[in-house]
């Protein structure tokens, strides 16, 4: 085990065993009377065998033990001590009026484990002359007490660790998200069933379980005599298992704990992550912070904030007397409790979302931001997601919705909401033909205004108008609109990527949002946020503070979903490091994209939401197409700013946005 490296002294620190004195230095002493020999040199020798466990080179006295009965009751007292080190230092070196006898005042410090406090004692060397020595005239007393305070016979040294209260999740207002709750740890204890009858006790708790029978059976198999093998930990209320009926199991029993929990399995866990007993691979990594038998943060916020969440353990070190299990505590630091995690998410809309994602069956999320603050209020991911987090890192082509980037770089090549487009039934690229959706409404045919186009998703005269902004302008309006490639937001997210070059196939899918075009539900909802702010929003989950003491985390870790989509023409990829500064959203283009966005409520797609209470809803539908030719299928998407409130919606198979997502943002709003 390595210990926790601090700066409180300057001193190197090691855990090479606890025989290994790590330095010895000289203080002052009392002046000894000319041809008086000096006692300091026994006093070190003393004080460097007391920190290595070596006492050859100790001028002892003639009434103290061997060299070799020393480092033997010096290692039976620490045993206890596990890897700790000691450094010994001598202070000042009185001689007494006869100059026949002086004490010397040693000064010890024990690098304990778990902590960067120090135990620290004074202890007191008696030395005594002996002048027919010429070479070592003052020898050495032993003393129990030389090894620590106060020692008798039959006392042990022992250190505990006492493990920090983990700190809480919170959200909005300082609401407590993650918290200790009651769980229910079942398995079989040993201890309950003949050893005959063990496997099938394991085999009969791990069958009601739906477990791999074969594995948990081994597991119980290879355990200790006495152990308990724990099968599951069941959530306090959790309907899915009879915790009651489990219990009855033969050899089963069943542990009353508690772990900070959600308020349910399923409430933002992708993101928050889980507790659990800490991994070996955790263990190695952390240097000495965390110990077997520790809970640690597994995934999500709660590992790559494990640091800050788990705090700091306590020390207790002890002299146990052998033979009645007498105790005296000679070092107590109190453990720290680790500081709270403050995110942004609103346990009200967090909930509201999970509840209409949680009977999805293909991936699918909800995201909520707030658009004055860039703070994410809600970020579900339906169960189809198979454990991801959907709702941050999912990647796919976003649709029609892109049509609010396309949007401002047409709007910046000089068209308005009010100029002409053509809008018609086919439009052909280099050979590929485009299309509008099944069932588009014939009125709106034809040449019409861009918000027209716009209302009702016109594939053909948004990819007719791409002449307006190449592909590098399409990826600076995605900039824009908080799209940024490379974002690093303290926790695990993707928000876009656009190609800065494209073929001319390639660029006509980007500006209908598909192609090499990705993103992700809380990247659209961004778009959607800065639009209603006005501004550039860059969304935040963690707050800043928080974020600063963050571990360092691969996103990668976390997982991610691809889907290109359906087209075969290959962009070149976006590099952040050579993007130029994005240009800011002015006034006056997200005006323009708010008219539009809300033409799709009064005359087009989302009409479903012209009566949601409140402020006015503006929206964009979007429906991409993934898949082979024979097997094409459909992401629905749906975006709306309601007040200070933006909204992304993704189902990862369905009909269309307007059809399939846009219930579900009618549901969230209307809530």
């Amino acid at each position: 085990m390595r210990a926790v490296r601090g700066t409180r002294r300057a001193r190197v620190r090691g855990w090479a065993g606890a025989g290994v004195l790590l330095a010895l230095t000289t203080a002052t002493t009392v002046a000894c009377a000319p041809g008086t020999p000096d006692a300091r040199p026994a006093a070190e020798a003393l004080a460097a065998a007391l920190g290595s466990g070596d006492f050859t080179a100790v001028p002892l006295a003639a009434d103290a033990p061997s060299p070799a009965d020393l480092a033997a009751t010096r290692a039976t007292v620490v045993e206890g001590l596990g890897d700790a080190t000691a450094t010994v230092e001598v202070g000042d070196v009185t001689l007494a009026e006869d100059e026949q006898s002086a004490t010397a005042r040693l000064d010890v410090a024990w690098d304990v484990p778990w902590t960067d406090e120090d135990w620290t004692y004074t202890a007191t060397a008696q030395l005594v002359r002996d002048d027919e020595d010429d070479e070592q005239p003052w020898r050495a007393r032993w003393g129990l007490p030389l090894l620590a305070p106060d020692l008798t016979a039959g006392e042990r040294l022992t250190v505990t660790r006492r493990a920090a209260e983990r700190g809480n999740v919170l959200g909005q207002g300082d609401a407590v998200i993650v918290e200790k709750r009651p769980v229910s740890r079942v398995g079989v204890d040993k201890t309950r069933v003949a050893e005959g009858e063990l496997d099938a006790a394991a085999r009969g708790l791990a069958g009601a379980l739906g477990m791999d029978v074969d594995a948990y059976a081994s597991r119980v198999a290879a355990a200790g005599p006495k152990a308990f093998v724990e099968a599951i930990v069941v959530r306090a209320g959790d309907e899915a298992y009879d915790v009651g009926a489990l219990g009855a199991l033969p050899g089963v029993a069943v542990v009353p704990d508690e772990l900070p929990l959600a308020p349910t399995r399923t409430f933002a866990r992708p993101i928050l992550g889980t507790v659990g007993d800490a991994t070996a691979e955790i263990i190695e990594a952390s240097d000495g912070a965390v110990a077997a038998g520790d809970e640690a943060g597994l995934s999500g916020l709660q590992r790559q904030y494990d640091a800050q969440l788990r705090g700091t353990p306590g020390v207790v070190v002890k002299a146990v007397a052998q033979e009645t299990g007498a105790e005296r505590v000679l070092l107590d630091v109190e453990p720290v409790a680790g500081a709270p995690l403050r995110t942004t998410l609103d346990p009200a809309l967090q909930q509201r979302a999970e509840d209409l994602v949680g009977g999805i069956e293909p991936a699918a999320a909800i995201v909520a931001l707030r658009p004055s603050t860039g703070e994410v209020l809600a970020a579900a991911s339906g169960p189809g997601g198979a454990g991801l987090s959907t709702a941050t890192i999912g990647q796919y082509a976003p649709g029609s919705t892109f049509k609010v980037v396309s949007a401002l770089a047409y709007l910046r090549g000089g068209l308005t909401p009010d100029a002409t487009v053509s809008c018609l039934p086919t439009i052909t690229v280099d050979g590929r033909t485009f299309q509008n959706f099944p069932g588009y409404p014939a009125a709106a045919l034809g040449d019409v205004p861009l918000r027209t186009a716009f209302a009702h998703s016109c594939n053909t005269a948004f990819i007719g108008a791409r002449d307006l902004a190449d592909q590098g302008q399409l990826l600076a309006a995605a900039r824009s609109l908080g799209l940024e490639p490379a974002a690093s937001l303290g926790f695990p997210a993707f928000l876009g990527t656009v190609p800065d070059e494209a073929s001319a196939t390639a660029h006509a899918a980007s500006v209908i949002g598909q192609g090499q075009v990705l993103a992700s539900p809380l990247g659209m909802a961004t778009v959607a946020a800065s639009v209603g702010a006005g501004r550039t929003v860059v969304p935040y989950l963690v707050t800043p503070e928080a974020d600063a003491a963050g571990d360092a985390t691969d996103d990668a870790d976390a997982g991610t979903s691809t889907d290109a989509g359906t087209s075969t023409d290959a962009g070149a990829s976006t590099d952040a490091g050579d993007l130029p500064d994005a240009l800011p959203l002015t006034a006056d283009e997200s005006g323009a994209l708010q008219t539009m966005m809300r033409a799709v409520v009064t005359e087009g797609g989302a009409s479903l939401l012209a009566d949601v209470p409140g402020e006015p809803v503006l929206a964009k539908t979007g429906t991409a197409q993934f898949g082979q030719d024979d097997d094409l299928r459909n992401h629905a998407w749906m975006i709306a700013v309601h007040g200070d409130l933006a909204v992304a919606v993704f189902v990862g198979e369905g009909d269309y946005g307007s059809t399939t997502a846009g219930p579900l943002v009618r549901a969230f709003l209307a809530g």
